[in-house]
C-alpha cells in the first residue's frame, strides 16, 4: 500500500463529492466513525452526514493546498488536508484544515474513523 496514493484517490474523491452531493459520502463512514465539527463531536455514519447534508449552505467548491500523510497502525493513513472553502455567494473563501483517520476494510477499501474539521481564521 502505498499511503500517498491512497491519501491523493481518498481526497480527491472526497472533496468532489462534498461538493456535489454531501449525502454521497455517508459510504465513506461507519457507526463506529467520528466526526470533529468545529469542535462539536458526532458519531456514527448516520449522524454524521446528517451534520454535513445540514450545514447553513448549500454549494460550495473545495480549493486544496496541501495533502500530508502518514501510515498509522494496523494499515491505516492518517490525511491531514488544508486549503481553502468557496460558500457560494460569498466573496471570499474560509481556510480550513481537516485530518482524517483511513482504516482499511476487508473489502480492500478504506473507510473514515477519524475525521476532524476546523475553520482556520487569521
Amino acid at each position: 500500500m502505498d499511503p500517498d496514493a491512497v491519501a491523493k484517490a481518498f481526497v480527491d474523491h472526497y472533496y468532489s463529492t462534498f461538493d456535489a452531493n454531501r449525502a454521497g459520502l455517508g459510504n465513506l463512514y461507519q457507526e463506529g466513525s467520528m466526526l470533529t465539527f468545529e469542535g462539536q463531536k458526532i458519531q456514527g455514519s448516520q449522524s454524521i452526514v446528517a451534520k454535513l447534508t445540514n450545514l447553513p449552505f448549500q454549494q460550495c467548491k473545495h480549493n486544496i493546498t496541501t495533502v500530508d500523510c502518514q501510515p498509522s497502525g494496523a494499515g491505516g493513513v492518517l490525511v491531514f488536508v488544508s486549503g481553502t472553502l468557496q460558500l457560494a455567494g460569498e466573496q471570499h473563501a474560509l481556510k480550513f484544515s481537516q485530518m482524517f483517520h483511513l482504516m482499511p476494510t476487508p473489502q480492500g477499501s478504506f473507510y473514515v474513523l477519524n475525521d476532524i474539521f476546523r475553520l482556520n481564521y487569521a
